[in-house]
């Protein structure tokens, strides 16, 4: 069997070979190979769990663990144990190792799985970090947003779309000119989200109006197989280069401070505040769900905060 090369490694999240796995062989190294290529697609997760295999494996050979045979259930409970992480990190580090080790057993380098029988720690989550705008104070960052240029109305095309379509940031970067398409008498919208799936969404009149003026001023409306946002030039004209995530991130970050907004509103901001606006407005989670295209209404519950005035109210009955 051939070594594995640097370019494999590469693909796969790692500049070496964790010293217990290159000690089982070729055979085992390129499983382990295999696990981060060719199961998992998401390159954020791929990443992930390649940092947290980096930091498990890094912890055993400190504690002379050196073989993948001598790795048992009690190695990795001691090793979950002693992580200094908050419980999602922790409880992402386990699954990790979980389906590495799954993957090596059906590929019969190892027999059993040592993290099978681990329980990582309890972390329930009722309500997101996510920070989140009030209707009014999105509705002035999208009014103070300057559409004199075309940097202006890009913008305020993004954070439109985010607003109205709960999109993720991720699904505006893959977005091309063709993703915002006439079906019948309305517009809609094509977001590329998490695992390849893909999702429409009938445009909200304003986010219809904010493409419209964006693509007109722009001159890229014919242009349907390239990008739809795209990054300026140090003129500041438009690029046909797709923006990235960070390039989104500064801008969202620029465009609140400009407008007064807290420091704390990111991307997923416009998320949070598009299901809170909807379900004010006496939407249903489970349409809210499906404009989000959560696979479970107790994510899209994460986003609600309509109960936090509610709550406000109750404590002030505290008549001390």
């Amino acid at each position: 069997m051939v070594s594995i090369g640097p370019r494999d490694l590469g693909r796969a999240g790692f500049d070496n070979l964790p010293a217990a796995v290159a000690r089982a062989g070729d055979r085992a190294a390129w499983r382990f190979v295999e696990f981060f290529t060719a199961t998992i697609r998401n390159r954020n997760t791929r990443a992930a769990y390649a940092q947290a295999i980096k930091q498990f494996f890094a912890w055993c050979e400190k504690h002379r663990v050196n073989t993948l045979a001598q790795i048992n259930p009690v190695v990795v409970a001691a090793y979950i144990e002693q992580h200094q992480s908050m419980a999602p990190t922790v409880k992402q580090h386990l699954a990790a190792i979980r389906m590495l080790f799954d993957w090596l057993v059906t590929g019969q380098i190892v027999p059993v799985n040592p993290a099978a029988s681990v329980r990582g720690p309890k972390h329930v989550v009722r309500r997101g970090k996510t920070p989140v705008l009030k209707a009014d104070q999105a509705r002035q960052l999208l009014d103070s947003t300057n559409t004199d240029t075309i940097v202006g109305l890009r913008d305020r095309a993004i954070i439109g779309l985010m607003c109205y379509t709960f999109a993720r940031v991720s699904a505006m970067t893959n977005m091309s000119i063709e993703d915002y398409y006439q079906s019948g008498k309305r517009w809609w919208v094509r977001l590329h989200e998490k695992g390849g799936k893909r999702h429409e969404v009938p445009a909200h009149h304003n986010a219809e109006a904010y493409l419209d003026a964006y693509l007109d001023t722009a001159g890229i409306r014919e242009e349907r197989k390239s990008p739809l946002f795209r990054s300026v030039d140090k003129r500041r004209a438009i690029t046909a280069n797709p923006m990235a995530r960070t390039d989104i991130l500064r801008m969202v970050k620029r465009r609140a401070l400009e407008a007064g907004l807290p420091s704390s509103t990111c991307c997923h901001t416009f998320r949070a505040t598009g299901i809170t606006a909807y379900l004010e407005n006496g939407g249903t989670i489970e349409n809210a769900q499906a404009i989000a295209a959560h696979e479970s209404p107790r994510t899209t519950k994460l986003y609600d905060r309509t109960g936090d005035e509610i709550t406000l109210d109750e404590v002030e009955r505290i008549a001390i």
